[in-house]
């Protein structure tokens, strides 16, 4: 489970009491930074072209991220 969804969040409220801000630790606050711009990322890619777990090792050594 993610560790951010344990986390008990303390809320500000105005005069009539309604949520206005929320107070979380600071780590949780970045990991929910982290997951949002992983799954941001994500989207982005969802419709790019994928490739063969051959075809990535053979274009990581053309680019020589691997040896040959």
């Amino acid at each position: 489970m993610n560790a951010a969804l344990n986390v008990r969040p303390k809320f500000i409220v105005d005069a009539k009491g309604r949520k206005k801000a929320v107070v979380i630790p600071f780590d949780a606050y970045e990991k929910l930074m982290e997951d949002l711009a992983d799954l941001a990322a994500a989207a982005e890619r969802r419709e790019e072209q994928t490739l063969s777990h051959e075809q990535l090792l053979k274009e990581l050594k053309d680019d020589g991220l691997l040896p040959a």
